[in-house]
């Protein structure tokens, strides 16, 4: 994945989500679920790079950011359950969409989870 463009399409790849701009910067462009209308998809561009925040479980946080450097603390989010990718060519298509997926997962319905 190289742009914001194709974070999108990927992103709506997911059963019940939906694409939101809910600031007046319209760079920042959310996916959320249809049902409990929670975020699991920041997408936007910073200092020229395009990067997205993404849940993750807390034992998983810091190994992605040691694996890869473009996987830093969740910006602007709480840095112990958010990470932001950066699509800077250091993180492989397969561990961006696998981190996609967790984060779906992670904010979907919570009646499902227990």
């Amino acid at each position: 994945m190289e742009t914001k463009s194709d974070l999108i399409t990927y992103c709506l790849t997911y059963k019940d989500v939906y694409e939101d701009y809910p600031f007046r910067d319209h760079e920042w462009t959310v996916i959320r679920h249809r049902g409990n209308k929670r975020v699991f998809a920041w997408i936007y561009r910073r200092e020229g790079q395009v990067c997205i925040n993404l849940k993750c479980a807390p034992q998983w946080i810091e190994f992605w950011r040691k694996a890869y450097s473009g996987v830093r603390p969740g910006y602007h989010l709480n840095k112990k359950h958010w990470n932001t990718v950066v699509l800077d060519g250091s993180v492989p298509d397969e561990d961006i969409k696998r981190m996609i997926g967790e984060s779906y997962d992670l904010t979907g319905d919570c009646s499902k989870k227990r």
